[in-house]
């Protein structure tokens, strides 16, 4: 396996995800940190547009969503697995709403004023500033839960998973799987990031129990790589082949064709170029750059919204 490399920053929810997600596997990984806020001109160059972290990077195949990035470190190594050996579909299930509903919660409680003041109070106010404006952009349209309404969320949340853990040492069985590493990452960030606040994990302490055998999970970079040299390393490099079953046709959008992802919901910014692959799993677009070469890119299926240009 050509080496893998991790685009993302230190207090980034779902890059802890897929942090734990190296380490459960013992996989040796290669660390390009990135900004956690745009612009981000070596992260576009690689995925034309995307800008969430983190990113997956293998040679000239950019990998986009912890979500998809989690399925690919799964078929590249499948053991240990990341899914139970019963219950495969309730992994996947309670995953995405870790990755979506629990974070949302989570995030809003932590970033009401003690929280910004935490994790900004250092920083001249300009910086804690422009990461508010940054994540108003991101999130478009979408409505944002006010501290009181995303504390009461976290707390009947935060209870859920702790029935979930009365009789298991994990969410779905007797090892992590996916639905573990993303519930984890949200959690971890209001233990870790901003203690002030984390008080509202001791209800559950099973919960805590839970965290700590998950954050026992360790296995740091093997290097630091600039994002100049990663992207030099995607021009060097040529995209895998594709799979013989690359087309499952849900938009009358044939391959070939000009088109545009993006999110849903949460980072609108578009990812365009030619439509190489559709299977039952992600998206793939071939796209040239003036500085990576030829890459390609893959989105998961769900969540995101194709369109041809």
């Amino acid at each position: 396996m050509a080496d893998l490399i991790l685009h993302h920053y230190t207090i980034s929810p779902f890059s802890e995800k897929v942090r734990k997600v190296l380490a459960y596997k013992q996989l040796d990984w290669q660390s390009v940190t990135v900004p956690s806020i745009a612009p981000k001109p070596d992260v576009v160059a690689l995925t034309g547009g995307y800008r969430k972290t983190p990113v997956l990077q293998i040679g000239a195949d950019i990998y986009c969503d912890s979500a998809l990035i989690c399925d690919v470190l799964e078929h590249h190594q499948p053991s240990p697995s990341l899914s139970p050996p019963s219950h495969k579909g309730l992994a996947r299930v309670l995953a995405q709403w870790a990755d979506t509903t629990l974070f949302t919660a989570a995030m809003a409680y932590c970033f009401q004023p003690r929280g910004r003041e935490q994790l900004f109070g250092h920083a001249p106010p300009e910086v804690g500033l422009a990461f508010a404006e940054d994540r108003a952009k991101m999130r478009g349209g979408m409505p944002h839960l006010r501290p009181g309404d995303a504390t009461s969320a976290y707390k009947s949340y935060l209870r859920r998973l702790a029935s979930m853990l009365e009789d298991l040492p994990f969410l779905v069985g007797t090892a992590p799987c996916l639905a573990d590493f993303a519930a984890y990452a949200p959690l971890w960030f209001t233990r870790f990031n901003v203690p002030a606040l984390a008080p509202i994990l001791d209800a559950t302490p099973n919960v805590l129990d839970w965290m700590d055998h998950m954050a026992a999970l360790d296995h740091p970079p093997v290097q630091q790589l600039s994002a100049e040299d990663a992207v030099a390393l995607a021009a060097q490099s040529t995209p895998l082949p594709l799979a013989a079953d690359v087309f499952q046709d849900d938009h009358g959008i044939p391959l070939g064709s000009r088109v545009s992802i993006q999110a849903e919901s949460f980072g609108p910014e578009a990812s365009e170029g030619e439509l190489v692959a559709a299977t039952r799993m992600h998206i793939t677009l071939r796209r040239e750059d003036g500085r990576a070469g030829t890459v390609h890119v893959h989105f998961p299926r769900i969540g995101y919204v194709l369109k041809a240009i």
